[in-house]
C-alpha cells in the first residue's frame, strides 16, 4: 500500500502559478500510475491530470490544457502539478491518487485509482 501526502496549495490571484507536490510513501513508487484531480465546493471531484508510471506519458484534461503540467521524479517519490495562468474557475481542493491495477498505464477514470491523499486547498481570487 502507498501512503499520499500533497502540498504547495494556497492563495493566488488570477494568471498567478503554484505547484502542487504530492510526496508518497510505503511501497515502490514506480509500480503506480499517477493523477490529479479536483473537487470545487458543490461540484462533482474532476480528473484534472495523469502520468504513466515511467513518466514517460501524460494526460491533461481540456480545460487545463496548455497551463497544468504532471511530472513525476521517481527517485524522489513525489508527483508535481505545475499550474501556470490561473483561473478563479480553477479553485477546488486537489487530490493526488494512485493505483497498480494490472495492464493499465494513462488512467484517466476516477475510480481506477486506489489510494488517495488528504487533498490540498487551492483558492485563486480575480
Amino acid at each position: 500500500q502507498v501512503q499520499l501526502a500533497e502540498s504547495g496549495g494556497g492563495l493566488v490571484q488570477a494568471g498567478g502559478s503554484l505547484r502542487l507536490s504530492c510526496a508518497a510513501s510505503g511501497r515502490t513508487f514506480s509500480r503506480y500510475y499517477m493523477g490529479w484531480l479536483r473537487q470545487a465546493p458543490g461540484k462533482e471531484r474532476e480528473f484534472v491530470a495523469a502520468i504513466t508510471k515511467s513518466g514517460a506519458s501524460t494526460y491533461h484534461v481540456d480545460s487545463v490544457k496548455g497551463r497544468f503540467t504532471i511530472s513525476r521524479d521517481n527517485a524522489k517519490n513525489t508527483v508535481y502539478l505545475q499550474m501556470n495562468s490561473l483561473k478563479p474557475e480553477d479553485t477546488a481542493v486537489y487530490y493526488c491518487a494512485a493505483g497498480d491495477l494490472p495492464g493499465r498505464a494513462l488512467v484517466v477514470r476516477n475510480d481506477e485509482y486506489e489510494y488517495w491523499g488528504q487533498g490540498t486547498q487551492v483558492t485563486v481570487s480575480s
